[in-house]
């Protein structure tokens, strides 16, 4: 019993320090700061938000006109041999022609049928939906990053305790020696407190390797070196003042979910104008400005060299009066799709609602079971306390005083538990009415 009692001490001697080092507080402003810098969930939803800002830009619309520049040269040589009015022939051996041009083209579409203007705006709608998905991305990773975060911190209060617990084990141990030792009781009552030095050292060390794998658990989702050692803040504060009918009210006009949703029907309707504008014709404008250059040596040709510049400017329109009917089914398929979004959003918002009041009851249950377990550890630190004082005079046995102990430790595990089990419920709330990131942590 003896050896391995020192085992399990020599273990909390080894890793001790391993936890008891990690005296930098790691606050909960800092993790969320490291979690936006670092993430690499978040880079990805930034870096697709670039890209559709650049998809929304001017450039990308269609509205500039394009810009071509061509040239060209040749040199052709021929034998050719003609006969004159007088009747003499002549001959061209090698005669040499060479030509040159160059023109800058612009073309400009004038007009469309209005399925440019709206591309252009289907493009802002998905830049901001991008803008959204990225807040998305933040808040779930922010949700996920508190589920650990506190999930630490509740590790560390148990730690504490635990070690705690195992002082007074300490304690009890020295007590029934002492006793022991002066004939009061017997060697039952040192086995018993050796026992239970054990299986407090035992807890505590269980306790002090969860601690250490989530702490690791936390360096990934910051993405920073996984050994890197930290203390969690375990102050808890709750946002005052929430009532269902506001955070309902809140849900319905901010959670991200209904937000993109909206983002989607928006752009559905621009698909069903875009498709409608195949009925409309289209006008382009054309303007070429243009340098051509012939040289020729033979002796047959009238004009030897001709060169030559100007300017071209046309009008165009074009309208397709029937193209086999695919304008036609481009405006069905989009109406069957806008229809698609427009129940996507209904069923969105009844899943929206649905979350909102599971979370509130998930809330007000949390907070009332807090309330209640730290009521019961006020009880059991009364009754330890009393206990204690009894167990010194030897008024109880070592069993009482024991039953009494795991009472006090079960309701301080339970109480911290209760702590963070609310304010993950807190959050959760936060987050379906679309308030996570509006409130300090």
């Amino acid at each position: 019993m003896k050896s391995i009692f020192y085992t399990v001490s020599l273990i909390l001697l080894f890793f001790g320090p391993m936890v008891n080092a990690q005296d930098q507080i790691l606050t909960k402003q800092e993790a969320i700061d490291l979690i936006l810098e670092n993430n690499l969930d978040i880079k990805v939803a930034r870096n697709t938000k670039l890209i559709d800002d650049n998809n929304a830009d001017i450039l990308n619309s269609g509205y500039l006109p394009s810009v071509t520049g061509n040239a060209s040269g040749s040199i052709d040589k021929q034998n050719s041999e003609g006969v004159l009015g007088n009747g003499d022939t002549r001959t061209a051996e090698g005669a040499e022609t060479r030509r040159y041009s160059a023109a800058v083209n612009v073309n400009y579409t004038l007009f469309d049928g209005l399925g440019r203007y709206y591309n252009y705006k289907s493009f802002q709608e998905r830049s901001e939906q991008s803008e959204l998905e990225v807040r998305q991305t933040i808040e779930n990773t922010i949700l996920q990053l508190f589920t650990v975060y506190y999930e630490a911190a509740r590790l560390t209060e148990n730690t504490a305790t635990l070690e705690q617990a195992l002082e007074i084990s300490k304690d009890r141990l020295k007590r029934a020696q002492y006793q022991f030792e002066y004939g009061q009781n017997t060697g039952l009552d040192v086995l018993n407190a050796e026992v239970d030095i054990n299986t407090d050292s035992i807890n505590l060390l269980n306790s002090k390797q969860q601690l250490r794998n989530t702490m690791r658990d936390l360096n990934l989702i910051l993405n920073r070196n996984l050994s890197a050692q930290f203390s969690a803040d375990t102050t808890v504060t709750f946002v005052p003042g929430l009532q269902m009918e506001n955070m309902y009210n809140e849900a319905q006009m901010n959670n991200v979910r209904l937000q993109i949703v909206e983002k989607d029907i928006n752009m559905g309707l621009n698909d069903i104008r875009v498709a409608k504008s195949g009925y409309l014709p289209t006008i382009g404008l054309t303007g070429t400005y243009g340098w051509n250059e012939s040289n020729n040596n033979s002796p047959l040709a009238f004009v030897l060299q001709n060169t030559s510049t100007g300017v071209t400017g046309t009008i165009n329109l074009t309208w397709n009066l029937f193209d086999g009917g695919t304008t036609i089914t481009g405006i069905k398929n989009a109406k069957i799709a806008y229809k698609n979004q427009e129940i996507a959003k209904k069923q969105i918002r009844l899943e929206v609602e649905r979350d909102i009041r599971n979370a509130w009851d998930s809330y007000t249950n949390a907070l009332y079971v807090l309330e209640v377990q730290e009521k019961n550890l006020q009880t059991n630190q009364n009754n330890f306390k009393r206990t204690d004082e009894r167990y010194k005079l030897g008024q109880i046995t070592s069993i009482e005083f024991r039953q009494a102990q795991l009472n006090l430790l079960n309701a301080e595990l339970a109480k911290s538990q209760a702590k963070y089990n609310a304010k993950l419920a807190e959050l959760q709330m936060l987050q379906v009415s679309g308030q996570l990131l509006n409130v300090d942590f």
